[in-house]
Parts: C-alpha cells; structure tokens; sequence
C-alpha cells in the first residue's frame, strides 16, 4: 500500500482541510485518563502550543476524564481560530480509571453529544465519532441517531471507530462515512483492510496508538532510519504513517511540549522509495 505521499493536507469530508498531522488531547487528562491533569496550567500550555505549531485537527471525546479533555480544550482555545477543526466521540461510559464500558443506547449517545457540544461550547460539531459499536444494541439504533443528529445540524460528519470493513459499509446505508479511528502503527497493522478500503473511498484513516513500534525486528529498522535521518524512532515511526497511505491523519497525543515539537517536526524528515522499502 506504500504511497509516496507528500501531501501535508487531507479534505475530510471532502470539504474540510486539515493538516495530516494533527493532536490527540486524551493525554492531557489525569492518570489512568480520569480527572484533571497534575499540572492543569501545563495541559493548557500544550494545546496553544499544538495550534500554533499548525496543527488544525484536535481529537478529543467526552470519555476522556471523562469530560475533562473537552473542557481544557475549550479552556485553551475558545474562541477557537478560524480552521481549527475539534473532532469528538461518543459511546464509552467511564466507571474509573482505565476503565470504559460500551454504551451506544440512544439515550446515552444524545446526553453524550449534547455535553460535548455544551462543554466544547459550539453550535455543531465538525467531526462527530462513534466510539464504538456496541453489540448489546441494535446497530440501527446506532446508527439512526447519528443520521438524525445529523439531519439536525448538530453533527457535521460522522466517523467510526475500532470496526471492520463490514461495519464501514453498514454504516454507509444510513449516512456518508468520512473517518475511521482504528488501532494502527508501523508495528501492528490488523486493520489492514479496513485501511484499504477507507484509501479507495476516500475515507480518512485515524490511526489510534501510532507510536507502538511493534516487534524487535520492527524496532531496530526503525533505529536504522532514525540514524541514517538524524531522527528519533518516534518521528521515523510517524513519518512511515503518513507515507503508507495518502489518507492517514496523525493524532499523536503527548502532555509534553518538547514531545509536541518533536512530533510536528516529523514533516521535515523526506523519506525516498528505498526508504519506504527499507521499513516494509
């Protein structure tokens, strides 16, 4: 699937530009992603920062503290700059830390959307997620309430996450999908397929925990590629993503300034063909 890319930019939906590096905000929480972050003035400090470094695509959900990312976010950047794209889920319950029940029944889905639009203090949102499919509810339940909050205007696009290629399709007979949010990485690519088919759909791909290098193997030509770019194993992995697939969008989450510049600094490493074959 390897593409050359060197697309900095994907239009979401067709018609929302974002950059293809972007941030993901569920680190700026407490431990374990519940309550507030040790250092509140910190996590504000980050996403300024992330906004002026380029980044135009935040991913958040009101799972994450819960409740406590959306309200940093909105804390940090309200009133948010003309471009700046907030993406957010639904569908998760929190009952403690690291912990994260499935609950898609309609009733929670609106309270949940209803929140993040209250908290992140916006009329719509841009990108609204399903966090996941929950088995114990009939999938059109799902899928009817994203379609009709969408009709409402209170939705913009709607995206997936964590499903199959099947799960993409049966989506797509109630509502238009433009993102996917799946665990991917240089090191693990189960969702392979679900990859390919968001490629030729022009779907977005948003990889969840991208920085999981995967095996040894994996690991010591990705420490190869980092010396042979004046790099680190971080920004190799990174900058394998967005040259593996033309519609991958980067959310690496950190709490850490310097690690945020590192990440957006990834744009500058070019990798040549031979560079792509090295890696695999």
């Amino acid at each position: 699937m390897t593409t050359q890319s060197t697309d900095t930019t994907f239009h979401l939906g067709g018609d929302i530009s974002v950059n293809r590096i972007g941030y993901g905000a569920m680190r700026i929480t407490g431990k374990g992603i519940w309550g507030m972050p040790d250092d509140q003035e910190n996590a504000i400090k980050v996403l300024q920062r992330a906004v002026e470094l380029g980044v135009n695509f935040i991913d958040t959900a009101d799972s994450y503290g819960p409740h406590v990312s959306e309200e940093l976010i909105a804390e940090a950047l309200f009133p948010y700059k003309k471009g700046l794209v907030i993406a957010t889920k639904g569908g998760l319950e929190r009952t403690g830390p690291n912990e994260w029940p499935i609950n898609g029944n309609p009733k929670h889905l609106q309270e949940a959307l209803e929140g993040s639009l209250k908290r992140l203090k916006l009329d719509y949102i841009d990108l609204y997620q399903l966090h996941r499919i929950d088995p114990k509810v009939p999938v059109e339940d799902q899928m009817n309430f994203l379609k009709n909050a969408q009709e409402k205007g209170m939705i913009k696009h709607i995206g997936l996450s964590e499903v199959g290629v099947d799960d993409i399709k049966k989506a797509m007979e109630y509502f238009t999908v433009v993102s996917v949010q799946n665990m991917y990485s240089y090191g693990n690519r189960k969702w392979e397929d679900v990859l390919k088919f968001t490629q030729e759909n022009n779907i977005a791909f948003i990889p969840w925990y991208p920085l999981d290098a995967g095996n040894p193997g994996g690991e010591e030509k990705l420490k190869q590629m980092a010396e042979k770019h004046h790099a680190t194993v971080h920004q190799v992995a990174l900058n394998w993503l967005l040259h593996h697939a033309s519609n991958i969008l980067l959310i690496p989450g950190t709490a850490n300034l310097e690690h945020l510049a590192e990440n957006m600094d990834t744009l500058k490493i070019e990798f040549s063909e031979e560079d792509m074959a090295f890696l695999g």
